[in-house]
């Protein structure tokens, strides 16, 4: 029975209905068809009474044996599909043809050592790519495409890689395999958005050799890392580096957060501080300090204290049990409220809407830790008792205080605004601060000059990144130190180290935020894998999802 007749008795009349469903089986007869509940078999032979030799390309008629080939298909109505083909084993008559004998080839339908047609190929590749290994199984056997994880993963890394080109403008940013610990490379084109490569470190040296075998790149997007701005620096001597503008606002937000952390104490006076050069006394210790900030504190005096006594980095680290970084962190700390923005600060914690009524329960009288639990359990707390607990550890250290009548809150000394608070007025647009926030950030800027100038170089500098003026900065670089506000001074000083690629960044309109969605896409794709995938299996779903 040939395809047609196939067509014909599935459609009631001749045509190529079956040929457009299935245009892969075109070049062979069907035989039979065996359609159960669970399996659809097909058994066929090629159509065509000759093949053409795989080394010299001489057809052949010439039969030297025959053989039944099993190929699994694309499913039909949610079946699997297995196809019995029939193939045969030709002679090579061409006298100079190494090949004595050869096995024909149907063209779309099979390969050699391939157990899959085509179309199953492709659908299982797309289901790899999209969910890798076990997830995918799972889907392919919900479709009817029977496979296992490991099968899933060999079709991935059977797939092509993109092709190889000329990148105009390059993407370059770092994506971590273990935060921490080790870091790679995501290459991005950012005329097109497409993925081209991923290097397995964040090195100058890789970054130089792949530019090297990539010629051709005249634009390159980066973050502040010394690592990119060498390699390219030595790999395309000719490109021009952009610095990245978000990275840019993002930096200069972390040193407004230290100035707020050290200047959040002028906000409680009721005068205005005084401002004075250099860096400002850290405050003492509040009656009842988080156990964070005790701990923040003493590991300060302690990291210090080896320091001054001549010790370098490494053996203060194991003598005080902690990492590299971490003794490096507070030995940069010029004063521990560097350190305190967020050991004082703190995460928004469940149990913040909850506390005024937990102090007016405390002043009313009650002060039964279970009781208190399960009445803000029942009014939607969702955390842990010993959150209470270690909330409320401060009061219960304190004598009673009077009986609250129900119903009232008891009167409070008006908190201070967070840490991050402060920073986010100074950082945000005007136009997009509530009236509340406008007005504490008028007070706030009222009671502390330092805050003051603060606000007023940082509204400066987002006139120049959102405006691209590159030509202000070095005028703005100047203001600031004029200004004498050393809590910038770092900034600046990294400003100046990369000045010609934050010049560009502020001036030129290219950008790298294609490379940061494409590293969201990328840390996606290494979660489902759970962090067990190799890089070259993590190269391929990257380049070709």
């Amino acid at each position: 029975m040939s395809l047609s007749q196939v067509s014909e008795c599935l459609s009631g009349e001749r045509g190529d209905g079956l040929e457009v469903v299935l245009p892969h089986l075109a070049p062979v007869v069907i035989d039979r068809a065996e359609a159960g509940a669970a399996l659809v078999q097909l058994w066929a032979h090629p159509s065509a009474g000759q093949a053409a030799c795989p080394r010299c390309g001489c057809s052949s008629g010439r039969v030297h044996s025959r053989y039944r080939r099993r190929l699994a298909d694309a499913a039909i109505g949610g079946r699997p599909v297995v196809i019995q083909l029939a193939v045969r084993r030709f002679f090579c008559d061409w006298p100079d043809c190494p090949q004595v004998t050869f096995a024909e080839q149907v063209e779309g339908l099979t390969s050699r050592h391939a157990r899959r047609t085509p179309p199953l190929a492709a659908a299982l590749g797309a289901v790899a790519l999209a969910l890798a290994g076990r997830a995918g199984a799972r889907l392919a056997a919900v479709l009817g495409m029977m496979v296992g994880r490991s099968s899933l993963l060999r079709l991935v890394m059977a797939l092509p890689g993109p092709p190889p080109g000329p990148v105009r403008v390059l993407g370059v940013d770092d994506f971590a395999f273990r935060r921490g610990h080790h870091y790679g490379t995501l290459l991005i084109n950012i005329d097109t958005g497409d993925r081209v490569d991923l290097l397995p470190d964040r090195e100058a040296a890789t970054l130089a050799a792949w530019l090297r075998a990539h010629p051709g790149t005249e634009v390159i997007c980066r973050d502040r890392a010394g690592a990119y701005a060498d390699g390219a620096r030595a790999g395309a001597p000719g490109a021009i580096q952009v610095a990245d503008r978000w990275h840019l606002w993002h930096n200069l937000a972390g040193h407004v957060e230290k100035a707020a952390a050290r200047h959040r104490g002028c906000l409680a006076g009721p005068a205005a501080c005084q401002p004075a050069p250099g860096p400002r006394p850290a405050p003492g210790p509040p009656a009842v300090e988080p156990h964070l900030a005790r701990r923040t504190r003493q590991r300060h005096e302690q990291v210090h204290a080896l320091l001054a006594q001549g010790k370098g980095i490494k053996p203060t680290a194991r003598e005080l049990h902690l990492s590299r970084d971490t003794v490096r962190r507070y030995a940069r700390a010029r004063d521990v409220t560097e350190l305190l923005a967020k050991a004082l600060d703190g995460k928004p914690s469940p149990l913040d809407p909850f506390k005024p009524y937990l102090l007016q329960r405390w002043d009313a009288g009650q002060q039964t830790m279970t009781v208190l639990h399960a009445e803000i359990t029942a009014m939607g707390y969702h955390g842990s008792y010993d959150a209470l607990r270690t909330y409320l550890a401060p009061r219960r250290a304190q004598p009673a205080r009077g009986a609250t009548p129900p119903g009232t809150t008891p009167p409070s000394a008006p908190s201070l605004p967070r840490v991050r608070q402060i920073t986010s007025w100074i950082m945000r647009h005007p136009d997009r601060l509530t009236d509340d926030d406008q007005h504490q950030l008028t007070s706030a800027r009222a009671r502390c000059p330092h805050l003051d100038a603060l606000a007023t170089q940082v509204t400066e500098f987002a006139k120049i990144l959102t405006g691209r003026h590159g030509e202000r900065l070095d005028a703005w670089i100047a203001a600031v130190h004029a200004a004498d506000l050393p809590d910038l001074h770092s900034f600046t000083r990294g400003l100046q180290q990369d000045h010609d690629a934050v010049h560009n960044g502020l001036t030129l309109h290219y950008s790298s935020g294609a490379v940061e969605g494409n590293v969201n896409r990328l840390k996606m794709l290494k979660r489902q894998m759970y962090g067990r995938a190799s890089f070259n299996l993590l190269r391929k779903r990257v380049l070709l999802a």
